[in-house]
């Protein structure tokens, strides 16, 4: 039988990588996909969004082809989720065109094409390609790996700078990994900045990888699968800072924090409370669902530093609970700190 193709897509917190996926999703051109997310945190926001595309067949159970890997960073947990996840997938590849997995934020994407070399998953899977979402806007400000043209300079500087943060270096693996970069909200940046972040990337990424630009998920299924790049019989050429090392560390104090209330929201004055909880804490990211008042339809809040963004998506079901549920990202973030602060 033929070998499952694999595309994996990786990229910082709140690059865009499940909007872009979403959007695949509802646009496949007749394929048929499994996706394998890879939540940090308890609260599986990204695989319910996912499921909520309704791509399947009418009386298929979404649940099959869309599986969500729970234990936070997937190069760290291959052998206790991924690895059992894949053969159970394997066991149906007649019924699958391809697969595509969507790491977390903090995960290494080469730990993971490492394990298609496994024997049990090699001779049926491949990783067709790797797929770098990154966020221009964020980038043009600065806000995941600091000012671009500083950090330039401090390096052209001091040619034996080595003390890098680890986010810098996460950022750096994952780009050297990528056989395509997914230059994201596009449209919320000037021309110029535009230009200026292309620029930059361009010095950063291997030698032949495009950087396409992207607005709100939307790119063709064409562009983003069918690389048949077999990566993982070309790890040599993709370098990573953790090459060396038998097992990899990341930062202790980055944590995910997960708030459940009963208490509903109005939206505008909840995005003002979490701005102001942004400012007072080192949060990257939240993500979640919100109960609206008076509101059946159920809200997805979304956000990234001090942009936040919220949209209905569903209606809330009869059997569910109407929380409000949310996710934080960040560093050495405190539960019941961040607890009182939404309730209060």
């Amino acid at each position: 039988m033929h070998k499952i193709p694999v595309t994996v897509i990786t990229g910082f917190l709140g690059a865009g990588k499940t909007t872009t996926i979403r959007h695949l999703l509802q646009n496949n051109g007749g394929r048929r996909i499994a996706v394998l997310v890879n939540e940090f945190g308890e609260v599986g926001i990204d695989g319910e969004l996912l499921r909520s595309c309704q791509t399947c067949d009418e009386g298929d159970d979404p649940s099959e082809n869309i599986v969500e890997l729970t234990n936070g960073c997937l190069c760290c947990t291959v052998q206790e989720e991924f690895y059992p996840t894949m053969k159970t997938l394997l066991q149906r590849r007649e019924k699958l065109d391809c697969m595509v997995v969507e790491t977390s934020g903090l995960a290494l994407p080469k730990p993971l094409v490492q394990a298609f070399r496994w024997p049990e998953i090699r001779t049926g899977a491949t990783v067709d390609g790797v797929v770098t979402v990154v966020d221009c806007e964020a980038l043009a400000k600065g806000q995941i790996v600091g000012d671009l043209e500083a950090l330039e300079a401090q390096r052209q500087a001091d040619p034996n700078l080595e003390h890098e943060t680890p986010l810098e270096e996460l950022f750096e693996d994952q780009l050297n990994c990528a056989d395509m970069v997914l230059l994201a909200k596009v449209d919320l940046v000037e021309p110029a900045e535009r230009e200026r972040v292309e620029n930059w990337l361009r010095q950063q990424v291997r030698p032949g990888v495009k950087i396409v630009p992207c607005e709100g998920g939307k790119i063709s299924s064409e562009l983003l699968l069918g690389f048949n790049a077999a990566v993982e019989d070309d790890l040599d050429s993709r370098p990573s800072h953790h090459d060396h090392e038998e097992e990899h560390d990341h930062d202790e104090e980055i944590n995910a924090v997960n708030v459940i209330v009963e208490a509903g929201f109005e939206p505008t004055l909840l995005v003002k409370q979490l701005q102001e909880l942004v400012q007072q804490e080192e949060i990257y990211r939240v993500k979640g669902f919100v109960t609206v008042p008076n509101k059946p339809m159920r809200l997805v809040m979304q956000g990234v530093g001090q942009r936040f963004d919220y949209f209905y998506d569903r209606p809330w079901q009869p059997n569910e609970p109407r929380q409000t549920r949310l996710v934080f990202i960040g560093r050495d973030l405190n539960q019941e700190r961040i607890a009182a602060a939404i309730r209060n």
